[in-house]
This record gives structure tokens, sequence and C-alpha cells, in this order.
């Protein structure tokens, strides 16, 4: 079970803003799963930034969990806070909370577990510098970075193509961690109480992926392996 850290009193916690967009919303004018997961990964993107310096790091998400708090969930044109923070360390890891705010009230948590990796790719070490600068928010906290082994479909499940476009693709040549997510708006229904979404190894541009579901549970496979699986509880699964 995933925990979710309080923000800390004292250490760095990075705010910003941001506005539930048409790109960002559902026909019934909520806010999209994937849409959120924009906003999270500009979020960490843009408090990296402002501290990196000259390091060469790219993060890129393994695990990603959230939780609604109350009955709301951000809508079209609403505006939300954004307030994230360094929630623990591990030795090539490390993991990121992030609040979603509607007027000042919680309504969204996040926690997700990012790697750095070099220009080439390769996943490196947290770096001396990343602890100087979240170390005091993590406040010691260490956080273990092996992932469960996914679990397999049942027979019952529902099989699909999914389709890798070049517009899903990022700077390192993978299929975006949000785009993972529109599997997950595109097979579940009802407003998301708590999902866990889980890259297990890369989408790539040539890879021939299948979308596999069944009641709160995801996988996209490349030749049966599974790349990403996500599960879920929604309001009108429950």
């Amino acid at each position: 079970m995933v925990e979710f850290i309080d923000e800390p009193s004292s250490g760095r916690v990075y705010a910003s803003r941001a506005i539930v967009r048409l790109a960002d919303a559902d026909p019934d004018g909520m806010l999209r799963a994937d849409g959120l997961a924009r906003m999270l990964q500009d979020v960490a993107t843009d408090d990296w930034s402002e501290v990196a310096g000259d390091a060469d790091d790219t993060w890129l998400v393994r695990r990603t969990a959230l939780r609604r708090y109350g009955a709301r969930w951000p809508k079209l044109g609403e505006k939300v806070e954004l307030r994230t923070f360094c929630s623990g360390i591990g030795a090539a890891w490390a993991e990121r909370r992030t609040d979603v705010l509607l007027a000042g009230e919680r309504v969204l948590a996040a926690a997700a577990i990012w790697v750095p990796v070099a220009p080439s790719g390769r996943p490196r070490r947290v770096s001396e510098s990343f602890n100087v600068v979240y170390g005091e928010a993590a406040g010691g906290r260490k956080v273990p970075g092996r992932l469960p082994a996914p679990p397999v479909p049942g027979p019952q499940a529902r099989v699909q193509p999914w389709v890798v476009r070049r517009a899903d693709l990022d700077v390192v040549g993978h299929v975006n961690n949000a785009v993972a997510w529109e599997a997950l708006v595109e097979v579940a229904s009802g407003v998301i109480d708590q999902a866990v979404v889980t890259h297990h190894g890369p989408l790539l541009a040539d890879h021939e992926v299948q979308l596999v579901d069944e009641p709160c549970r995801l996988w996209l496979l490349v030749d049966g392996a599974a790349a990403v699986t996500a599960t879920w509880s929604a309001q009108s699964d429950s």
C-alpha cells in the first residue's frame, strides 16, 4: 500500500497553479486522469528545472499513486494549486508527493516514484546535489525502489490494440507516462477515487502494444509482457 506523507514543516515545497483547459476535460467537463497526470508532470519538471543548475538528469516515472479526498473533482475552467515536495529518497530513485487544491482545500494527492537517467537513457544514482536540495523535506525517509511483479490478466480479460503515435513520445524516445493514463481513461468509468499506474518497462515507437482490461485493472502488453499496469477504484465501480 502506498503511503501519502503530509507536507513537511520545513524543506523545499514548490507550488504552482494551473487551469483545467479544454484539452484536459472530458465530455462532462471533468478533468481527465491523463490531464491530471500532465499537470503532475509539469509541476515536477518546473520544480526540478528551478534547482537543477548544470545537472543533465532526466527524471522518469516508475509508479504514480493517486487518491481523492472528499467529493470534489476539478472541472473545466477551475483553477487548481499544486504543491509538490520530495517525500523520500533511495539509492537511484526518489518519491515525489503532490497535492492538488481547489480554493485551498486538498482534493487530490499523488505519490510518484521517479528515477534519474543520464542523457544516454541509462539510470544513474541520485546525486548529492539532489540530497542537498530535497533532503530536508524528505526528512531521512527511505523509500523502496523495487516494483512488485505485475499481475496476470484473467481468461475473460478484454484485448484490443493500442497504437503508439509519434505524438506520444518524449525526449528519451519513450511513450510519455501521461499517455499511459489515457489507457485508463479509455476503459475506466466514473470519477476515480484511487488509482496506481506502474511502468514496468518502456513503450517505444516500434512496439506493437495490446491494451488488456478487466474490471478496475488494465495492462499495456508488449510481446505478452506487461510494460504498464494500472489498478483503480471509482464511484461507479463500488
